[in-house]
């Protein structure tokens, strides 16, 4: 596996590449340009800035996360074809700068929902929390108010997207999930053949949480929406994010099967646990495999066991010894991480290698 850090970029991040250089075996950063709105091209300019930001710390910028799909194509409207004519245009950009894999999502509105951003666990750090009963029954407005407080901009809640939010969700109202499947379909039928010409796996994330919230569709949640995703096209450029968080709040998801069976699809792959509760809810926790719900060992064993050599990075991690930081996006917990997953894999290598002797 080939170790990432996700980096939010100079100026818009806690965390810098000079500190992200000290963790072993990190190779690149997972970036973005997380000033552009969804829709607009990602210019050459602006690309290559941020290769030569890397480029001084020798790291590679191989994985992309991500560049939006604008809602005007997941609601299928026909203003679509202009924004997919400008994210073609930046997936060539990308590529100049050797791009090799662009995570992106089809959620419709949020990317992801928590309603906690600071929630104390039992040994005084704290981590991004979901609580089902809450968003259950509150407003979607007080949600969004309690989102983007924390003074970093949040993907996948930019203001120009929240703006729109009461028109979001009236549009929505007619679009199914059979509907938005379609509208996705569309979407890649277009995209991927840029991808081939220019070498990017284009490898879509599970939907955060796993299920509907605010009665908005979600179609990429469990193994066999994964199976009907892929079957989609045989593109070599059609793949998988798979996300154990993600998936792993729901505890029908069995994401070490998932591996097994789609390791040949997933071109990136993000590691993080969670706990869960019998009441639907659920927080993040470390990645060690007894603080959450998730096997992450029996997950780094299945990428071991699949030869997996794809883009790997620990994802949400806890915030630690009072660091300020990015909601989910600290440096400690997210090292830590690292070494966890680092110590499974050599640990399955040394057990190889005493097999074979």
């Amino acid at each position: 596996m080939q170790m990432t850090f996700r980096w939010y970029g100079e100026g818009n991040d806690s965390v810098t590449l000079e500190q992200i250089k000290q963790i072993p075996g990190v190779e690149g950063v997972v970036w973005a340009l997380h000033n552009r709105p969804a829709g607009e091209v990602w210019t050459e300019e602006e690309v290559m800035e941020v290769k030569k930001q890397a480029d001084a710390n020798g790291f590679h910028l191989d994985v992309v996360e991500s560049i939006n799909v604008h809602e005007d194509i997941k609601l299928g409207r026909s203003s679509r074809d202009e924004y997919i004519e400008n994210y073609k245009i930046s997936l060539r950009n990308v590529a100049k700068a050797g791009a090799k894999v662009v995570c992106f999502n089809f959620m419709p509105v949020f990317d992801w929902t928590r309603t906690d951003l600071y929630k104390e666990l039992e040994d005084g750090s704290t981590a991004l929390f979901y609580e089902k009963s809450k968003v259950d029954n509150m407003d979607p407005n007080e949600l969004i108010s309690q989102t983007t407080s924390s003074g970093y901009t949040m993907p996948g809640w930019e203001p120009e997207r929240l703006k729109m939010i009461t028109e979001s969700f009236k549009a929505y109202e007619s679009v199914d999930e059979e509907q938005l499947w379609n509208n996705l379909e569309y979407f890649l039928h277009e995209i991927l053949p840029i991808a081939e010409e220019e070498d990017i796996k284009m490898a879509i994330h599970p939907d955060d949480p796993p299920w509907s919230v605010f009665n908005l569709p979600r179609i990429i949640n469990s193994e066999s929406a994964i199976e009907r995703y892929l079957a989609i096209s045989d593109s070599p450029s059609h793949c998988l994010t798979l996300c154990s968080g993600s998936l792993g709040a729901n505890p029908d998801n069995d994401i070490p099967q998932m591996i097994r069976r789609f390791a040949d699809r997933i071109a990136f792959a993000h590691i993080r646990n969670v706990r869960i509760y019998d009441n639907g809810n659920f927080i993040e926790t470390s990645h060690r495999t007894q603080d959450g719900s998730v096997p992450i060992d029996d997950i780094v064993k299945a990428y071991h066991e699949a030869g997996f050599k794809g883009y790997v990075r620990p994802d949400h991690g806890r915030h630690l010894w009072k660091e300020d930081c990015r909601p989910g996006y600290g440096l400690y917990d997210r090292a830590l991480g690292i070494m966890y997953l680092w110590g499974l894999w050599d640990a399955y290598e040394l057990e190889n290698r005493k097999g074979a002797e």
